[in-house]
């Protein structure tokens, strides 16, 4: 009878044993190769354990106004602020380009006011200088009279103001050309200027453009004669 106990206690141990050993495989599971990985570091655990080479910084205000220190532009001269303030508006600003513009502009307004060509300064003139010079053609026709220019030479192009008025940088220049003009009446005859006689003349131009549009092109917005 003993033995007969001692057997069976035995198969019970290992009726629990295996139990046991059935209720720790289902916890723990076995490694198949297929399991998913554990997760990996935090978002800000990474930020902290390595440098995020995506992070874009703003640039910093004082180095952008630095950069906008122009090499051929005295730091005293008193349009220089204004210019700095057109740049920070418009980094794709350059006074020198723009000289060089404003000398091209200038040759093609003045030729196309002498032949009447209204259809060309209207896309070079804001509305109410276009509408000065209208009225001059209009009555220059109406006389009969004809003006002949030519533009003999430009001999500078000085930039005398810049400044920012909400969105819209102006921008005045002093043109020192060179020009023949010669009017005539309706039967040809000169009422006013001569024709082998070249004139240095002298004005100031306003240009304008809003630094925010796509339109890079700027407009005659003023003309004046230096006092």
């Amino acid at each position: 009878m003993g033995d007969g106990f001692q057997a069976l206690d035995i198969i019970l141990f290992a009726m629990i044993a295996a139990f046991l050993v059935l209720r720790l495989r289902s916890v723990l599971g076995k490694r198949t190769g297929h399991e998913r990985r554990p997760p990996e570091a935090t978002t800000e655990s990474r930020r902290d354990a390595e440098p995020n080479d995506n992070v874009v910084e703003l640039p910093d205000r004082r180095a952008a106004s630095s950069d906008t220190v122009f090499e051929n532009i005295d730091p005293d001269d008193p349009i220089a602020a204004g210019l700095t303030e057109v740049k920070i508006a418009d980094p794709s600003f350059d006074p020198e380009a723009f000289k060089g513009g404003a000398a091209a502009a200038f040759e093609m307004i003045v030729q196309a006011f002498a032949e009447g060509d209204v259809k060309t300064l209207r896309g070079l003139l804001n509305d109410e200088v276009l509408d000065n010079f209208s009225i001059a053609i209009d009555e220059r026709e109406k006389a009969g009279e004809t003006l002949e220019t030519t533009v003999i030479g430009i001999k500078n192009v000085d930039i005398i103001e810049a400044r920012i008025d909400g969105r819209t940088a102006f921008i005045t220049v002093k043109v020192v050309s060179e020009q023949v003009n010669v009017a005539r009446d309706k039967e040809g005859v000169v009422v006013d200027g001569d024709e082998n006689q070249v004139t240095d003349i002298t004005d100031l131009w306003t240009f304008a453009r809003n630094t925010r549009a796509r339109d890079p092109n700027w407009m005659l917005v003023e003309t004046r004669s230096p006092n």
